[in-house]
């Protein structure tokens, strides 16, 4: 029964709209014309089905099948109007139903690059997160944006992305004109140079992938990773030809491309990359390929491969970028010392490129006067490198004060090994030079930044220092977590355990190597850094030390980092390295190697009373060697095997000993 008040005409126009519709074309519902029948209708706009104002709209059809002429008030709810001039839903609602099915039946057009896909029938288009578009839009927004390199004469290159761009596309038309499948691996031995850049872009926008090979290892580690990679082409600087002559018989590659004079018998980087099409644009390209293959340093066994996908690139390029982290902007002057070689050089390359700011690429040359030289001609904003780096640039400027411009200078990132204290604040107090810490592996290139969160700015300047010297908080998607030996630990910045990290750009698993891979991943898929850390309530990742070099004496944990950075806030102490050493009452005790800054000395007996404040005094190592250098791995870290070999070895020196060598 009708409500009250509800007139004749509307009792009518209700009958109406409850009665199906003539059939239509085969496959329509009742009540739908022509609409498909895998679309269904949207409710009425009233609660229980009751039809009136804002229900369903009348029949666009008489029974003849003729278009029926609207009456005023129903061509008013086509319009988008209710009763009382405002927006009809139920009317809106069935427009959209038809719109969603008139979608549904044409067939989607699909354009070279992109995808269409289509959720609850609205069509929507997808854009690869691949490194063709990052190069696409350095090309199109920052064309005429600098990319300066130090050529090995140090002469200075100077291109832009635009010529970058055509010279990258036309590349990789010369790559697969060599007749490479679909993934091929194209090897590089090149310092962090425009050549490296372009093959860095090249490589993946054809299909193929980018392998950088480090030059620093052992010709052997060299000649394995590129068979255990299975690379078919390599790009060698011509400074590296002495090397690849070690491991030419060893490695599957079978084109070798040289930049600079190319002997006879290999191809010429410029002939090669002339031959190819000026006019090539990369297809389509599947995000979730591989782009890219880094090695880890092998300092635990065989070095490993991972492989970095388009997206895992893109999505970490992006993440990078936001403010709170690196914060880059398209003024921004970016110079990474950090090699292309060692951990993509942390993303930089992609990521400068992505928001069109200048990329200085200082080649072989990573001296401190030539950095600083850098530094001031290009008016570098940010840079980042291992520790190693900026403790001779500290040195450097604290004996030539005033010689070196660096005002540019809003941030230098430390990673790679943890940054002294004394190094920090000696950077930030007398030269006006902020360094940052960040914290990365190869498995995961940069994971972790430690600038300050607007909460602690506030803080007190204790509390800042304590967290300016953590490695830092996590990137955005990147999620972390302790395991102690009883399970996860608390976030509390005491209690210790290994760090876990999960993310869109963490691998998933060593190449050709599940022994590996079932020890590094948990079976929920996060990755086991190694790295034993503390997590402050900020969510502040606080380093204690590597596993595998925590001295465990008389059955108690000593930090490794802990101690060294202690020791080298001592005056004449220029680098100190702590080791775990055999001993038959505690098992494990804690040695220091020591080297001095010129002119210094020290004996044993000072270092330890001059660290005895700072750390328990069963940390204290009985043992002190002093050395003119402390050994480095390839990638600039303390070479702790090395050390381990030399004072732990059978024909280790007695404690004591004052070395040298």
């Amino acid at each position: 029964m009708a409500r009250p008040g509800v007139g004749r005409r509307r009792r009518r126009r209700a009958l109406r709209r409850a009665v199906p519709r003539c059939p239509g074309p085969a496959g329509a519902r009742p009540g739908l014309g022509s609409v498909p029948a895998a679309v269904p209708p949207r409710p009425s706009g009233r609660r229980g089905g009751r039809l009136g104002v804002g229900g369903r709209a009348q029949p666009d059809a008489a029974p003849d099948g003729q278009p029926r002429p609207p009456g005023r008030r129903a061509a008013a709810r086509r319009r988008g109007h209710g009763r009382l001039g405002l927006p009809g839903l139920t009317d809106l609602a069935t427009a959209g139903d038809r719109l969603r099915a008139a979608a549904a039946a044409r067939p989607p057009a699909r354009r070279p690059g992109r995808g269409r896909r289509r959720a609850g029938g609205v069509r929507t288009v997808h854009q690869s997160l691949d490194i063709a578009a990052i190069l696409r839009r350095a090309e199109q927004f920052a064309p005429g944006r600098e990319v300066v390199s130090r050529r090995p004469d140090r002469s200075l290159h100077r291109t832009t992305y635009a010529e970058l761009g055509r010279r990258s596309r036309q590349l990789a038309s010369a790559l697969l004109g060599l007749g490479l499948e679909p993934g091929a691996r194209v090897a590089t031995l090149l310092w962090t140079q425009a050549e490296h850049w372009e093959v860095y872009y090249a490589a993946p926008i054809a299909g193929l992938v980018t392998h950088p090979l480090n030059p620093r290892l052992h010709a052997d580690d060299v000649a394995y990773i590129a068979a255990d990679a299975g690379d078919r082409v390599l790009v060698v600087d011509e400074s590296f030809l002495g090397l690849y002559a070690e491991i030419r018989d060893r490695t599957p590659f079978r084109h070798v491309v040289v930049v600079g004079q190319a002997p006879e018998g290999l191809l010429s980087y410029e002939e090669l990359l002339a031959g190819g099409d000026p006019q090539w644009q990369p297809g389509e390209l599947d995000e979730w390929s591989t782009a890219l293959v880094t090695y880890t340093s092998g300092t635990t066994g065989r070095p490993k491969g991972v492989e970095v996908s388009h997206r895992a690139i893109a999505v970490h390029a992006l993440s990078s970028a936001l403010s709170g982290w690196l914060a880059i902007r398209d003024d921004d002057v970016v110079m990474p010392v950090v090699p292309m070689f060692h951990a993509l050089a942390w993303g930089w390359p992609y990521t400068a490129a992505l928001l069109g700011a200048k990329q200085v690429l200082p080649g072989r040359f990573l001296d401190p006067a030539s950095l600083l030289e850098l530094v001031a001609g290009e008016r570098v904003t940010l840079t980042g490198g291992v520790p190693t780096v900026w403790m001779g640039l500290l040195t450097t400027l604290d004996g030539a004060p005033g010689a070196y411009d660096t005002s540019s200078l809003r941030a230098v990132l430390s990673g790679g090994a943890t940054a002294p204290p004394a190094m920090i604040e000696g950077l930030r107090r007398r030269h006006g030079v902020p360094l940052v810490h960040t914290w990365g592996m190869t498995e995961l290139v940069m994971g972790a930044i430690a600038n300050l969160t607007d909460e602690l700015r506030q803080a007190p300047e204790e509390e800042q220092r304590r967290h300016r010297h953590a490695q830092g908080l996590p990137m955005p998607f990147l999620e972390i977590r302790a395991r102690g030996d009883s399970g996860l630990v608390p976030w509390d910045g005491r209690s210790m355990g290994e760090l876990e990290v999960r993310g869109p750009w963490v691998a998933r698993e060593y190449v050709g190597d599940p022994q590996a891979s079932g020890q590094q991943w948990t079976d929920d898929g996060w990755f086991r850094t190694g790295d034993v850390v503390a997590i402050t309530p900020h969510g502040y990742i606080h380093i204690q030390d590597r596993a595998k070099d925590l001295v465990k004496s008389g059955g108690e944990w000593i930090s490794t980092p802990e101690l060294e950075n202690a020791l080298m806030d001592h005056p004449a102490v220029a680098e100190a390295a702590v080791i775990a050493v055999a001993d038959e009452k505690w098992t494990e005790r804690p040695m220091a190697v020591v080297s001095f800054k010129p002119g210094a000395s020290a004996t044993p007996e000072e270092l330890r009373e001059f660290i005895a404040p700072k750390v328990a005094r069963w940390w204290l190592p009985e043992r002190v060697e002093f050395v003119e250098a402390i050994p480095k791995t390839a990638v600039g870290k303390y070479d702790k095997i090395a050390l381990r070999q030399r004072f732990d070895g059978p024909d280790a020196s007695a404690p004591g000993h004052e070395d040298r060598a």
